[in-house]
This record gives C-alpha cells, sequence and structure tokens, in this order.
C-alpha cells in the first residue's frame, strides 16, 4: 500500500508542475485590445522608450522552477523515509 502511495505523490507532484507551466503560458499569451478602439476613451500618450532593459530571461524562470520542484520531490521523499523509519512494526514471532 505504501509503494502506491508514493506512486500516487510523485504522478500528483508531476502533474502540477506540468499544470503550472501549462496555466503561465496561456495567461501570458492573453490578447488584450488597445484603449480608444470604439471605447470613447481617448488614445494613451506615447509610449515611453525604454533605455535599459532588465528582467529576467525565460530559460532561467523555468530552471528555477524546475530546481524548485526537485528539491521539493527530494525533500518529501527524505521525510517519507524519515518516518517509515520512526514507524514501529510488530513482532512477527
Amino acid at each position: 500500500m505504501n509503494h502506491f502511495r508514493r506512486i500516487f505523490a510523485a504522478v500528483a507532484t508531476l502533474a502540477g508542475a506540468v499544470l503550472a507551466f501549462a496555466t503561465t503560458t496561456a495567461a501570458s499569451a492573453m490578447r488584450v485590445p488597445p484603449p480608444g478602439e470604439g471605447s470613447g476613451i481617448a488614445p494613451p500618450p506615447p509610449p515611453v522608450r525604454v533605455i535599459a532593459e532588465g528582467g529576467m530571461p525565460g530559460w532561467q524562470i523555468v530552471l528555477i522552477a524546475l530546481a524548485a520542484a526537485l528539491v521539493a520531490a527530494a525533500v518529501a521523499v527524505l521525510l517519507d523515509r524519515a518516518r517509515a523509519a520512526r514507524k514501529v512494526h510488530a513482532p512477527t514471532a
């Protein structure tokens, strides 16, 4: 029974990671219409030119998320093994 629980935990962790990546991509791809098109609102001021760009590239964000997921999985396995080692088993004889 404990074997099935571990498999279920691993599958749930993997599914959560896939779901997190899928929803992040879908949310960032949403199209927002520009203001002023048929809404009766005055057009926005001209855009400001950015001299220096900043931020973190997407591959670094993915790498950090993957490392966090692996660390969380390793901690979960270590805690499960520590809990199983402390469990008192009934004598068999």
